[in-house]
C-alpha cells in the first residue's frame, strides 16, 4: 500500500505535468490564432486560381499538357504531411493509417510501385522503421514555416513527375475544419485532376486573351500547383496546433481528475493513520492505567 509521503510525492508530481501541459495549451493557441488567419487568406486565392484554370482549359491541353496528361509508367509518389512533434492526440496516427491504407491496399495492389516523401519526422521515422521506400524527407518544415519551403517541396515533387521518374503523385495530409476536428485528405497532386471551380455554375464568357489562351494556361497552372502545396502546408500546421490544444486540454483535465482523486484517497490514508495513532495512544494509557492499579 502506498504511503502518504509517496501519495504526496505523486501529486506533486502531477501538478508539475498540469503546469506543463496547460502552458502548452496556450503555446498552441496563441499559434492557432495566426496558423488560422493565413489559412483562412490562403483558401481564397487557391480557389480563385482553380476557376481561372477552369475557365482556361482546352480539350487539347487536357491531351497534350504535361501537367494534365494520364498517368503512365508504375511509379508513384505518395507525400505523407506529418507533425514532426508528438502531444497532439491522433494527429499524425490518423495520417499514417490512411497513408498505409492507401499504400498497402489500393496501390500495391494494382500492382504499383509505391516511393514515399514524408514532410514531418513523425511519418519518416515510422516509414523508415518499416522499410518503406523512403526516398526523401523534410523535417522542421513547420518550426518557420514560410512560403519557400512549400516551393522548395513542389518544385523538388513537379521535378521528379516531368522528369519521368513518378507516373503519379498523391498527398495524405489534415485539413483543417476547426480546433476540435481535422480531417484526413487524400488527393492527387499530379497529373493535375479535373480543374473545377468547385461546383460553381459559370456564365457563358467571351474573353479576349492578351498573350494567348494557350500561353497564359501555361503560365498559370505551375502556379496552381505551387499554390496548392503551400496550402497543403497550411491546413497541416492549423490542424496540428488545433490537435495539440485539444489533446494538452484534455490532459489538464485529466491531470485535475488525478489529483482529485489523489488527495482523496490521501486524506483518507491520512485520517486512518491518525485513527490508529489515537488507538494506541487510547490502548497504551488504558494498559498503563490498569498496571498502576
Amino acid at each position: 500500500m502506498a504511503t502518504l509521503r509517496d501519495i504526496r510525492s505523486r501529486i506533486k508530481g502531477v501538478r508539475n505535468t498540469q503546469k506543463i501541459t496547460k502552458a502548452m495549451k496556450m503555446v498552441a493557441a496563441a499559434k492557432l490564432r495566426r496558423a488560422q488567419e493565413n489559412i483562412l487568406n490562403a483558401r481564397p486565392y487557391a480557389r480563385k486560381i482553380s476557376e481561372i484554370l477552369s475557365d482556361l482549359v482546352t480539350e487539347d491541353q487536357r491531351q497534350t499538357n504535361p501537367y494534365l496528361q494520364a498517368p503512365s509508367g508504375n511509379n508513384v509518389l505518395v507525400v505523407v504531411v506529418t507533425a514532426d512533434r508528438g502531444l497532439c492526440g491522433t494527429f499524425n496516427t490518423n495520417i499514417i493509417k490512411e497513408a498505409q491504407n492507401l499504400i498497402d491496399v489500393e496501390l500495391k495492389k494494382a500492382g504499383k510501385e509505391v516511393s514515399l516523401f514524408c514532410v514531418g519526422k513523425k511519418g519518416n521515422d515510422f516509414f523508415s522503421k518499416r522499410h518503406y521506400n523512403v526516398i526523401g524527407c523534410k523535417i522542421g518544415a513547420f518550426s518557420k514555416l514560410s512560403f519557400d519551403t512549400a516551393l522548395g517541396t513542389a518544385n523538388e515533387i513537379i521535378q521528379s513527375f516531368l522528369s519521368g521518374t513518378f507516373g503519379e503523385v498523391h498527398i495524405v495530409y489534415n485539413e483543417f475544419k476547426s480546433v476540435v476536428s481535422q480531417k484526413v485528405v487524400v488527393t492527387q497532386f499530379l497529373p493535375v485532376p479535373a480543374i473545377s471551380s468547385d461546383g460553381v455554375e459559370k456564365a457563358e464568357t467571351n474573353f479576349i486573351y492578351e498573350k494567348d489562351q494557350k500561353s497564359i494556361f501555361e503560365y498559370t497552372l505551375p502556379k496552381y500547383l505551387r499554390a496548392q502545396m503551400w496550402k497543403v502546408f497550411l491546413e497541416s500546421t492549423a490542424s496540428e496546433f488545433g490537435a495539440r490544444m485539444t489533446a494538452m486540454d484534455n490532459a489538464t483535465t485529466n491531470a485535475g481528475d488525478l489529483i482529485r482523486t489523489l488527495s482523496i484517497t490521501y486524506n483518507k490514508a491520512r485520517q486512518a493513520a491518525i485513527t490508529t495513532e489515537i488507538l494506541e495512544i487510547v490502548s497504551g494509557a488504558n494498559a498503563l492505567k490498569e498496571s498502576n492499579n
